[in-house]
């Protein structure tokens, strides 16, 4: 490609040179597309990429155009010419808004008619906002028709404004003069200026009418046939004959509402119906013997005199079509009289011997209407929340105010202050838990279970009450059904799970193994075995037991010389009963165990000899099952 960037220089041989710069000789895209549409744009380089300077301003040239102004050039622009004035009764002449209205006026004195419906013709003068109302005539009315109102300007308000034609509309209401009237429709010239004028116009309405005149328009006179049927006849011969029905009204639907007995009879004489009330002792009811005094009862209404005030005017025979009879009273149907819907489900004999001999039915059961009682509710627990016993729990759901569950007064009562105490460890994998002992107290009154750890000093546990007297669930019960331990649940080498911790016991007292003998049935043959292997080891002579008694802790030794003394002063003292009577009330836990200072005290009111010497060298706990049972 060859160019010349020089200007001014002929495009000959030897005046140009070729630019090694440009490498692109295509020719620019004037095709594109955009949103989906094909548009032509206009190249705005040339072959090799060269800008085209044809069709193209230069900056000078776009600044002289921004700062150029027409009016130096052409000098001020000549304003065009107002348009003609054309005055409002010119532009307006003849044209007239013609509303379509009416008003009501009052008739005092006057026993036919309460109030008239008159209908006017409102006319709007666009000219200069004038109206007029004008009644048009009609012939021997006897009422001053014609122009009620004539020609001129009307006051909107008590602020001086005029009615303007953008304050009329179909279905308003305008008041003129102190009379109201009701704009229903327009013509359809007035409808077309209102809508070019840019206003949305009501729907039309309908016409209201005269109710006096529409009754001067029916005949004056209705001849009817008369009947052919003889009321005297019938009253003849079905004198003093009454149908009884036996029916009940079911309110229980609405509010306070419930299901009533009823008595209905059927005049044959006269073909009226009669309601009476079935009241009972202290049902809670004023003694009104009827709820409808004696009438005939219409079946179907005329279509007109549905919305008619039924309750403060006799119904006559215009406007009913059809009247009950004794077809319409069936054992087994319902039927609606004056809005209530009463099942009719048995009749007295003279009703079914008529029906029979009348009508031809002959099966008239009696229709058992006795209100049953409903099945039980099956009352259902909510879930355990975890707080407490279940037990418990369960009697916030049978009462408002919960009561305490009942107990079994005669299992307390002979097992009252029965206690079975077992030796335990704790399974753990804490090396400091293996040295961990455990007293468990069962109680045989109530099957609560409390666990007790006796302190041991510089062991860095805290001693102590372990489980206050709880039910204990088993593991693997369900929540709904929780399956408590009992003491059949208790033996050596059993594993007792208490909320998530395991439990092995390891020994029992003595009174654990009289009250396993005299109820060998409650335990399983396992329980007795491990019971008895562990009498037989406790009373089999153990020849590394003199070798561990010289081991022993010199604290363990000292413990048991101060038993060993104690129980000698207590064995012939007169009041040993007394004195377990006062250590076991005194040990609200029943642990087995009571602090020093209580010890002293419970010995002091016993008048028991205690040296005091041998007492002060422990500082720790005295054990009262071993001080007591065994004295």
């Amino acid at each position: 490609m060859v160019s010349n960037p020089v200007h001014g220089l002929p495009f000959l041989p030897g005046t140009s040179f070729k630019d090694s710069t440009k490498t692109a000789f295509h020719r620019s895209q004037t095709l594109g597309y955009r949103n989906g549409y094909a548009i032509v744009r206009r190249p705005t380089v040339g072959i090799g990429g060269d800008r085209l300077q044809f069709n193209q301003l230069s900056q000078a040239e776009l600044d002289e155009l921004a700062s150029k102004a027409p009016v130096l050039t052409y000098g001020q622009p000549k304003q065009a010419p107002p348009a003609d004035f054309i005055p409002a009764h010119v532009a307006f002449d003849k044209k007239v808004l013609k509303f379509d209205a009416y008003f009501q006026e009052d008739v005092p004195m006057s026993t036919e008619e309460q109030y008239r419906i008159r209908q006017v013709n409102i006319y709007y003068y666009l000219e200069d906002d004038s109206m007029s109302v004008i009644e048009p005539v009609v012939e021997n009315s006897g009422i001053l028709q014609g122009k009620l109102i004539k020609r001129q300007r009307l006051a909107k308000n008590d602020r001086g404004d005029h009615y303007h034609w953008k304050d009329l509309n179909r279905g308003i209401n305008i008041t003129i003069y102190g009379k109201t009237f009701r704009v229903v429709d327009c013509d359809q010239f007035t409808q077309v200026f209102l809508e070019s004028q840019g206003i949305e116009l009501n729907p039309p309405e309908k016409m209201a009418l005269d109710p006096y005149t529409e009754l001067r328009k029916q005949p004056l006179r209705k001849y009817v046939t008369p009947s052919d049927f003889d009321q005297l006849k019938q009253f003849l011969t079905f004198d003093k004959q009454v149908l009884r029905f036996y029916a009940i009204w079911d309110d229980t639907d609405s509010m306070y509402g419930e299901c009533r007995t009823y008595i209905i009879h059927y005049y044959l004489m006269d073909d009226t119906v009669e309601i009476r009330e079935v009241h009972e002792r202290n049902d809670g009811r004023d003694p009104f013997p009827l709820l409808m005094n004696r009438q005939r009862m219409p079946k179907v209404l005329v279509e007109n005199a549905k919305n008619f005030p039924q309750c403060v005017l006799e119904i006559s025979d215009q406007e009913v079509l059809e009247w009950y009879t004794a077809k319409d009273f069936i054992v087994g149907k319902s039927l609606t009289i004056l809005g209530r819907t009463f099942f009719i489900y048995d009749c007295d004999p003279f009703t079914r011997r008529y029906y029979k001999e009348k009508f031809g039915i002959t099966d008239l059961p009696r229709i058992d209407v006795s209100k049953r009682e409903p099945p039980p509710v099956k009352q259902e627990l909510p879930p355990y929340n975890g707080f407490g016993l279940v037990e418990d729990s369960a009697q916030n759901c049978f009462a408002l105010i919960p009561k305490a569950p009942k107990k079994d007064v005669i299992k307390m009562l002979v097992n009252d202050n029965k206690v079975l105490r077992y030796l335990a460890v704790l399974e753990s994998p804490i090396p400091e838990d293996k040295d961990r002992r455990f007293v468990f107290s069962y109680f045989l009154a109530t099957d609560m279970i409390s666990i007790f750890e006796p302190p041991v000093r510089n062991s860095g546990i805290i001693g102590g009450k372990y489980l206050g007297r709880t039910k204990v669930v088993k593991p693997y019960s369900t929540v709904d059904n929780p399956v408590y331990y009992g003491p059949s649940d208790f033996f050596i080498g059993a594993v007792i799970e208490v909320f998530g911790h395991r439990f092995i016991i390891l020994d029992t007292d003595e009174y654990v193994l009289k009250y396993m003998e005299s109820n060998a049935a409650q335990y399983s043959p396992e329980a007795l075995a491990s019971i008895q292997n562990h009498v037989r080891k406790r009373e089999a002579p153990a020849p590394e037991a003199e070798s561990k008694q010289t081991e022993k802790d010199p604290g363990v030794q000292e413990l048991e010389a101060l038993i060993d003394t104690i129980q000698k002063q207590l064995k012939d003292h007169s009041c040993k009963d007394n004195i377990r009577e006062a250590f076991q009330i005194y040990d609200k836990e029943a642990s087995g165990y009571v602090d020093r200072d209580m010890f002293f005290k419970i010995c002091e009111s016993l008048n028991v000899p205690v040296d005091d010497s041998l007492v002060k060298e422990r500082q720790g706990l005295a054990m009262l099952p071993e001080l007591v049972s065994n004295s």
